[in-house]
């Protein structure tokens, strides 16, 4: 038969098919690149992203301003001494004598400086009852949480001596201690035990312990690998914390699914009666084609996030697109190598208690043939059902409303510190987190710029815009001034982003900007949250249509289908819309809240949104190619449409359900956490993986496919002109001997 014989075509089957036959090679090249990898980054060191590039706009001027001039802004603490009973007044001598105890003992420890006295700076409330005493922490402000622990119980010592009053600190110093050591290790202990949780599933679904691992080994060598990666390409687009721990989120789930899906073909084509052999060639051809496809379409949906303008974004965008593409090619080359070289051992380590968990060829999930029998017998019904369900579900993200969370919102009240803060806040509005004006001139000291310092600071109260009192420190030797400016409204964001328009738009314009060469971007908190939101509103339609446009794009060259490209596109929008209306009924209108610990929070984090559209639409096609593979392949080997569903639908429905169970336990471990930005990611994530593996996969598609019959298949003849990437061959097919150009078997 020679040459003759049907050949293996595509990137996936060849590479699995040479990966099987110098199974040692592939093995080593494989734990060399991990290696290189890991070492490579070591070498080179990451880079982060700094806080003069993390933004755009005003933001961003401040911080290049100060980054340029060398200052280095010392970590400031605050000291709010207010009367228990509101008997005390600060012009009372036991409250004068309480400022005196706090000047002295912060002044003791020796690790601060310039504290000043209410009754020099006039921070007193306009009730008299509350006084704040202010200083810096000495030393970096990035490490300023090591040292302030003195300065803490210094404070204390004099509280107990004051008991009419409430003496209470709080800056950024102390809530940098506060977090690390209330959630410092939690993030950490959810990461570390998302391998164990992903393991114990693996086990229950395929009942072996040698076979349950190698998902895991391939995904945490993925991870090792990107991380590495990670360091080397830091020096041309800078990466971040927070990079890291959605590399390592996504490395997992992704990791994982494509070696479940790999290995559950094989082990159904041997449970089939094939031998170890040949069910390696039919994976390859099949599954292995399966994660190609979904692994390019899951990397240009991360790709979207470089699209942002947005340091933070475009530094996850880019770790997430290493760690899926290393997942890939780790996926369709040493994991055949590996069950090649194991055989039948990968059914080592049985656990007793379970049963086998090999599907048979033409066997299934009896719940899913079940579900599938009435989804088919009526799919106007189900589609109508489905997606009427899917829909209310999405309908409260019409009425989303996003910010930055203020402390109180992100930790609830759970803290000391979380009230310090909001007392704060309310015998001095903005004083927690005052606007900060940076004002730069060629002469800081010269008599019309002191002059339009002085009226700013006069207009920023007129204004409405605060009540003061405004600070300004000056920095003679470059030239720089700061001026604080605590805005009205303090924690409430909309209130305090009105205060911060009418510094920007009204009173700097009418003061400082008639200076000539006098520069005076306006950050803060405040100031931050809006420019992010303003960055990021006008980052969505780019980044949505680039991902939407994309995916459809790699649909219709993968399965030479308009219909497909299209139904994948609206069935994964569906599924994110879900996800929004779930986030926006739990954290922003509290229905259920109190179930995930999240009452009170009233809006959903500014950057989750996008973040969740362009993770979830990437982790979407993991499933959709799968399952619309098996479904073509059916197709292409005879099948009717309707059957071919069926029979796609329920031999997929383990390794998806499987699959959708580690994802959702590993990102439901991130719902538990404390702080809500971390909650609402968890939640987000988890909710939407569960949709999309029950109603989306296992109701809708089928229904609407069994809906379209033959047209699932159209493409209209102007697109024949496409390239064609399909490179499909039939387990029969590919079952053959092939044979190399000497005409020699080919040994798998």
């Amino acid at each position: 038969m020679g040459k003759e014989e049907s050949r293996v075509r595509g990137i996936a089957a060849r590479a699995g098919g040479w990966s099987a036959r110098h199974r040692w090679a592939a093995v080593g090249i494989w734990v060399l690149f991990v290696v290189l990898a890991m070492g490579l980054g070591s070498a080179a060191g990451r880079v982060d992203v700094k806080d003069s590039d993390q933004l755009k706009g005003e933001t961003h001027t401040a911080a290049k301003i100060i980054e340029d001039a060398g200052i280095e802004e010392p970590a400031s603490e605050t000291v709010l001494l207010q009367a228990k009973d509101g008997g005390l007044k600060a012009t009372d001598a036991e409250f004068r004598q309480a400022v005196e105890a706090v000047v002295k003992a912060v002044q003791g420890t020796g690790k601060v400086t310039g504290v000043t006295s209410p009754y020099d700076t006039r921070t007193i409330s306009e009730d008299g009852h509350s006084a704040l005493v202010q200083f810096d922490i000495t030393g970096d402000s990035d490490t300023a949480g090591e040292r302030v622990e003195p300065v803490l119980k210094a404070v204390e010592g004099v509280q107990k001596e004051h008991g009419s009053l409430r003496i209470e600190e709080i800056g950024g110093a102390s809530m940098m201690k506060t977090f690390d050591d209330a959630f410092g290790d939690d993030f950490q202990k959810a990461e570390y035990s998302a391998v164990p949780v992903a393991l114990g599933i693996l086990l229950i679904a395929f009942g072996a312990l040698v076979a349950a691992l190698l998902p895991v080994l391939l995904a945490i060598t993925a991870i090792m690998a990107t991380m590495g990666l990670m360091g080397v390409v830091s020096h041309v687009m800078p990466m971040s914390d927070t990079a890291n721990s959605v590399m390592l989120l996504v490395g997992l789930a992704v990791g994982v699914d494509y070696c479940l899906f790999y290995l559950r073909r094989e082990r159904e084509e041997r449970a089939a009666g094939r031998d170890a052999q040949t069910a390696l060639r039919v994976a390859a051809a099949t599954s292995g084609r399966a994660i190609v496809v979904s692994g390019v379409t899951v990397c240009v949906a991360m790709a979207g996030m470089l699209f942002t303008g947005i340091s933070e974004f475009e530094a996850m965008g880019l770790a997430s697109l290493i760690v899926v593409a290393v997942a890939m090619v780790g996926s369709v080359t040493v994991l055949p190598a590996l069950l090649s070289l194991l055989g039948e051992r990968v059914e080592k380590g049985r656990i007793p208690f379970l049963k086998r968990r090999g599907t048979a060829g033409n066997g299934g999930s009896r719940f899913w043939s079940a579900v599938l029998k009435g989804v088919l017998a009526k799919p106007v019904v189900s589609v109508v059902v489905a997606a009427g369900a899917l829909l209310a579900i999405a309908s409260p993200a019409l009425g989303m409303k996003t910010q930055q969370l203020t402390l109180d919102q992100e930790f609830g009240d759970s803290l000391p510190i979380v009230q310090t803060y909001n007392r704060l806040n309310e015998a001095f509005p903005g004083g927690s987190d005052p606007a900060e004006v940076v004002v730069r001139a060629e002469d800081i000291n010269a008599p019309e710029v002191k002059s339009a310092l002085a009226d700013f600071r006069e207009r920023a109260i007129s204004s409405g815009a605060s009540r003061g009192p405004v600070e300004i420190k000056l920095h003679d030797a470059q030239n720089i001034a700061f001026v604080y400016v605590p805005l009205v409204g303090g924690s409430d964001l909309d209130k305090a982003g009105a205060s911060l328009d009418k510094l920007r738009d009204d009173v700097r314009p009418a003061t400082l900007g008639k200076v000539d060469g006098v520069e005076a971007p306006i950050t803060g908190q405040v100031a931050g949250s809006k420019d992010f939101n303003d960055q990021l509103a006008g980052a969505v339609v780019p980044v949505f249509a680039f991902v939407v446009v994309f995916a459809f794009g790699l649909m219709l060259l993968s399965f030479r289908s308009l219909t497909i490209a299209l139904t994948s596109i609206v069935l994964n929008l569906l599924s994110v819309g879900a996800a929004y209306g779930i986030l926006v009924a739990v954290f922003q209108h509290g229905w259920g809240a109190s179930v995930v610990g999240a009452e009170g929070v009233g809006a959903i984090i500014s950057w989750l949104p996008l973040f969740l559209f362009v993770i979830l639409f990437g982790l979407s096609m993991d499933y959709h190619v799968f399952v619309v593979s098996r479904i073509r392949e059916a197709r292409l080997r005879g099948r009717t449409t309707k059957d071919a569903i069926t029979h796609g639908v329920v031999t997929t429905a383990g390794v998806v359900t499987s699959a959708a169970v580690i994802m959702v336990a590993v990102f439901a471990i991130f719902g538990t956490l404390s702080m809500q930005s971390m909650k609402q990611m968890g939640v987000g994530l988890a909710a939407a993986v569960l949709i999309d593996a029950t109603i989306i996969r296992g109701v809708l598609l089928p229904a609407v496919m069994a809906l379209l019959g033959e047209r699932n298949w159209y493409l209209p003849r102007w697109l024949h002109r496409l390239p064609d990437l399909t490179h499909d061959e039939s387990p029969e097919a590919v079952a053959r001997t092939t044979r190399d150009d000497e005409g020699e078997p080919v040994r798998v």
